[in-house]
């Protein structure tokens, strides 16, 4: 049976490295001792059923096996006390508000892992499991790593997230795609699925790949992992020469100017393209050379399918400038070196390029940056030496990216949101005020905050590896990553702090004082000169270089650029800090808010919005830019960007009483309401926050009455929200699920709807 199992290492692997023991690690394990009752085996089978039966309508998961899991060790949580709704023409009271929270916060403290953090499911991309599985399968290492149920349950995901018309998005409410569709079509013949099996789903599968004009309309990243897997040539790919890792840093281009995601997802890339390398010719690959075209494998045109791609993929369509770029690398730069003596100059960028894989391998523990660069380092590090300690520890580490739940087994974008969906909680939870309900919850979780503080720097001279410093900051997910992320370090000292300030009994011991002036100088090390923060370093090089952007996907990749929810974050942790240490660098973290105000400000959007790059959307964003402005000295009687935001959140508010924000607005930049004018309860959430820290509650409550009632009457009779709509992104158009955002938010705006409208 499927178990959830958390803060482990491998009991027959001691060359597994923690930074911390291990917090915050989550994974499944199929375990055979486990045999499980039957009504657990009832309530799983139905809830993939439900799924299965609904899946056009509903593309989210529920988490319900892990829910069952742990309803079933933490008990449920809520038996006292009973669901509550309000009617339309009814006012909400305090009393309703009070056991909406408490049923709220028994349910989710039934969720909490006994080291702190709340797991749960961030997937939704849909071209990560592909490169897992190709990967694996060239290793022959697919049995070993992923044996039968894994395989099964991969299977299961797969085929419940193909679309009506046979393809796949790029993730999993998005419209048919050519790059999803061949990678997740690929992977199923991989896994061992006949090409017409799958009950006719693969062969709807390969009809709208025909349709569409076949594998070479595929972006660049599908180029790149059907080259490695011997199904297309690599003269069909744009060059991505690893002897750009050799040019002087002061130019511009340099990659460790790039944002850092796509650094280290370019870096093991051009060592498979300076190598050529192309996986064993076996009959699967043979086989899958004549599904995938329109035309014989070998008549095929590879230089003109270099710049073919797919009008559903193209999301940055190359400028002419570009195409001009890989056109005279092509003909005349890669020729010359693959010839003596420029040869030399190959292999030692190859020897370059390895290296720097190496570091981040070593100082992430094996775990990377995230899941495209984790494979793909796996794959790297296994052609250098396919024996190597290297490789077994990152086969160590595929499971802490694998995530189960009714939908099947998918691959998570990131080893978990563990630390940022805490110091979330934290949050919401303390802003209650109702501490005859925290239970353990707060003490738990500030020790898993503790214990994910980066307590040094990476390893050497951080220049040589283009690395910003770390000591003092908190990661995305867990430690072990290695990579610490401004705004999660802002958050993370905010909630420390915040923490710190709660009786003993309540959340136990405080950080140390030193450990919070790591986080500050951290924090103010990563502003950059225009006021801005932009996401886990400076930002290095100009905006102007996303003209080489070569992903055809995907945009803003090129440079990390400032956002509003990390200069908000910025200054809202500074400012909690502030409040019980003054006298720490007080003109530095004066002038550092300042700044980030007149940032702020600068960015906003003229009919009053931010643009939210990491959550949907406009809401999502307006939320910072207007709690960042509050924090930082500006009220709604002496700023106009505050009123503006405010009456921007107004303007959107839907009959029902809730905001409902589509993906669309992320990927189109246009506010997008999701379909029939739904309300989402976690856009209902940020806006509720945006509005209360504005002080609408002086001004005019009854918005925020009508969006209480959404979230009351949102509440599941366990004491639950509903999993709804997909509500996180990346790069403007990949969503990615942020499951525990259904309990954190409504739990945060009834907190302080309930202390600033009702108690005030």
């Amino acid at each position: 049976m499927w178990r959830l199992k958390f803060s482990q290492g491998e009991i027959n692997d001691p060359s597994l490295a923690s930074f911390n023991n291990h917090a915050g690690r989550q994974f499944w394990e199929f375990d055979l001792l486990i045999t499980g009752t039957l009504e657990e085996h009832a309530l799983i089978e139905k809830a993939r059923a439900d799924f299965r039966n609904s899946r056009y309508e509903i593309k989210q998961s529920s988490d319900l096996l892990m829910r069952i899991q742990l309803a079933k060790e933490n008990g449920c949580g809520v038996v006292d006390l009973g669901q509550v709704k309000v009617e339309s023409e009814e006012e909400v009271t305090e009393e309703k508000v009070v056991i909406t929270l408490k049923r709220a916060l028994r349910f989710y403290s039934t969720l909490q892992a006994e080291d702190g953090h709340w797991p749960g499911d961030y997937g939704g991309p849909l071209f990560l499991l592909p490169g897992l599985i190709i990967a694996l399968y060239i290793m022959k290492a697919l049995k070993t790593v992923l044996p039968e149920e894994h395989t099964k349950e991969i299977c299961r995901y797969l085929y419940n997230h193909q679309n009506l018309d046979g393809g796949w998005g790029l993730h999993i409410e998005a419209q048919s795609g050519m790059f999803c569709t061949i990678l997740n079509y690929v992977s199923l013949r991989l896994l061992g699925q006949e090409m017409d099996g799958g009950d006719g789903a693969m062969h709807k599968a390969r009809t709208w790949i025909l349709d569409h004009g076949g594998a070479t309309y595929t972006p660049s990243w599908g180029k790149c992992w059907l080259s490695v897997l011997g199904v297309y040539e690599w003269d069909g790919n744009n060059p991505l020469p690893p002897e750009i890792w050799l040019l002087p840093y002061f130019l511009p281009v340099h990659p460790g100017r790039m944002w850092c995601h796509a650094r280290m997802v370019y870096l093991p890339m051009s060592y498979l393209y300076g190598k050529r390398f192309v996986g064993p010719i076996n009959s699967v690959v043979l086989s899958l050379r004549k599904e995938l075209y329109t035309q014989d494998y070998h008549q095929i045109d590879w230089n003109l399918a270099r710049n073919q791609c797919s009008k559903e993929d193209l999301y940055f369509p190359h400028p002419l400038l570009q195409d001009v770029l890989w056109k005279c690398l092509d003909k005349f730069a890669e020729p010359l070196l693959m010839q003596w003596p420029f040869s030399k100059l190959r292999n030692r960028a190859l020897t370059t390029v390895m290296k720097h894989m190496e570091y981040d391998d070593v100082n992430s523990n094996y775990v990377c940056l995230g899941p495209v660069n984790k494979v793909l380092n796996m794959l790297c590090c296994w052609i250098n030496d396919p024996n190597s300690t290297a490789v077994k520890r990152h086969l160590s580490r595929i499971k802490d990216y694998l995530w189960v739940a009714e939908d099947g087994m998918k691959m998570n974008g990131y080893n978990g949101s563990q630390l940022w969906d805490t110091v979330f909680a934290v949050q919401a939870i303390v802003g209650t005020n109702l501490p005859q309900e925290y239970g353990l919850m707060i003490k738990k979780a500030h020790e898993f905050i503790k214990i994910s503080q980066m307590r040094k720097d990476s390893a050497g001279d951080l220049s040589l590896w283009y690395r910003h410093r770390c000591k003092g900051g908190w990661p995305f997910s867990t430690s072990d990553n290695g990579w610490p992320v401004s705004d999660c370090t802002s958050e993370g000292l905010k909630a420390a702090v915040m923490l710190s300030e709660l009786p003993l009994e309540v959340a136990g011991e405080g950080l140390e004082q030193n450990k919070l002036y790591d986080s500050v100088d951290l924090i103010l090390s990563l502003q950059n000169s225009n006021g801005g923060f932009a996401s886990y370093e400076l930002t290095r090089s100009y905006a102007w270089l996303e003209v080489i952007n070569p992903s055809e996907t995907f945009g803003d990749i090129v440079i990390d650029y400032q956002y509003v929810e990390c200069t908000s974050a910025a200054i809202q942790g500074l400012k909690q800090f502030n409040k019980l240490y003054p006298n720490y660098r007080r003109k530095d973290i004066d002038m550092c808010i300042d700044k980030a105000v007149d940032f702020i400000e600068s960015i906003q959007l003229s009919d009053g919005s931010w643009y939210g790059s990491w959550a949907v959307c406009y809401t999502y964003g307006t939320w910072f830019g207007i709690t960042g402005l509050i924090k930082g000295g500006k009220t709604y009687e002496n700023s106009l960007a505050v009123r503006k935001g405010c009456e921007f959140l107004l303007s959107k508010q839907l009959p029902s009483g809730g905001w409902g924000e589509s993906y669309l607005s992320s990927q189109d930049k246009v506010y997008t309401n999701i379909g029939k004018d739904v309300s989402h309860i976690v856009n209902t959430g940020w806006a509720m926050l945006a509005l209360l820290e504005a002080g609408l509650a002086k001004r005019d409550p009854s918005p925020l009455h009508r969006a209480a009632k959404v979230l009351i009457n949102s509440q599941m009779e366990n004491g639950d929200f509903p999993q709804q709509e997909i509500i996180g992104v990346f790069n403007k158009n990949c969503m990615i699920s942020y499951s525990a955002y259904r309990n954190i938010f409504p739990i945060w705006a009834l907190g302080a709807y309930l202390n600033k409208v009702l108690k005030s």
